[in-house]
């Protein structure tokens, strides 16, 4: 009697084992977008706006994931449709988050994008789909790309803060999906790489590191880690730094002022041939690339204000002409642009993209 109970245990063990279809994060049917490093046992994700994704049969779908450094948050799309935000805390063990359930069994698409900032370490070890349920051929990616590098606007720091708090830099307030930078990408229907972290400048950040350290990285935080720009080759650049380097230069009591300057502020030479070199670099690694130096929304464009020369004189200076320039105008409001800030700046970038490009 006890070997049939056994027996019936095991049976009903197995055929939930045999319910459950495990894709490890190297299969050829999955497609990923930004800096990411993928193996047979996990994929890094850093950057925000980065993505995986699926196409499916089944009625759930899980993805296991961790993060290291920082909590981090992802959308869930699902058939082209945001469903909802997951929650992934800094360092937990590996779980199975679910995604989806209730499905049809029938055919569905499913994304995950990282809306939160670059700040934290992602692993990704797959998905797993129940029921009768079976990996789809993926879909082609677009063959439009464009890439922005950028500080906390083109993250989207505090795009989703409450209306009572005037600035926070929490991460679950971070939304890069709402960013100008990813509304940008959805309306032309290009792939998306995000390469920008918040707090960063040309010059001096909130932290040692600086963009001319770090546009070149697979990984933000780590130094020797280097992506090969061979891997995405761009149609659009997009770069909108500058405001906080406009904040720090003056700020002398800022422990990276002593480390960057020492004890003297840069002059307006230095500046404007540090934001001319992280170009000229740029271009050297995407040489057919549309680079569009912009700048705003925040009070680095507001008047009076010398940064938007600077770029103007550091772009002239390149002599290229297939480099350009956009302001975004002062937004006059507190903290970071909130999503209906970021929809302006969409709308006015993609008209000039529609004016300017050709691609």
């Amino acid at each position: 009697m006890k070997n049939i109970f056994y027996t019936i245990v095991l049976f009903f063990v197995s055929l939930n084992a045999v319910a459950q279809l495990y894709i490890k994060p190297n299969n050829s049917q999955l497609t990923y977008q930004g800096r990411v490093s993928s193996n047979a046992d996990s994929t890094s994700i850093y950057w925000s706006g980065s993505t995986v994704s699926i196409n499916f049969k089944g009625t759930i779908l899980k993805a296991k994931l961790k993060s290291t450094k920082e909590d981090a948050y992802f959308y869930v799309i699902i058939d082209d449709s945001v469903t909802t935000k997951i929650e992934v805390l800094k360092n937990q063990p590996a779980q199975y988050y679910t995604l989806a359930s209730g499905l049809g069994l029938i055919n569905h698409s499913a994304t995950l994008f990282k809306v939160s900032n670059c700040t934290s370490a992602n692993q990704f070890y797959g998905f797993q789909i129940n029921d009768e349920g079976k990996v789809l051929k993926a879909r082609k990616l677009p063959k439009r790309k464009i890439e922005f590098y950028g500080n906390s606007i083109t993250v989207g720091h505090g795009a989703d803060r409450p209306a009572s708090l005037a600035d926070s830099g929490e991460p679950k307030y971070f939304n890069n999906y709402y960013t100008y930078a990813a509304i940008t990408a959805r309306y032309f229907n290009s792939q998306y790489v995000n390469t920008s972290r918040s707090g960063i400048g040309v010059t001096i950040s909130w932290f040692p590191e600086i963009m001319p350290e770090t546009y070149n990285r697979l990984d933000p935080l780590d130094s020797n880690s280097e992506w090969d720009f061979r891997k995405y080759q761009p149609d659009v650049i997009v770069v909108n730094l500058f405001q906080n380097d406009s904040w720090l230069i003056n700020n002398p009591s800022h422990p990276q002022f002593e480390n960057r300057f020492g004890t003297q502020k840069p002059s307006e030479a230095f500046i404007i041939n540090a934001y001319k070199n992280l170009i000229s670099n740029i271009r050297k690694n995407n040489l057919s690339s549309v680079i569009i130096c912009a700048l705003g929304n925040m009070d680095a464009t507001k008047e009076g204000s010398k940064w938007p020369g600077y770029i103007r004189e550091a772009t002239n200076q390149l002599n290229d002409d297939k480099i350009f320039n956009v302001v975004f105008p002062y937004k006059n409001t507190e903290g970071h642009p909130r999503r209906i800030e970021q929809t302006a700046m969409a709308k006015q970038l993609i008209s000039f993209i529609e004016a300017n490009v050709k691609w």
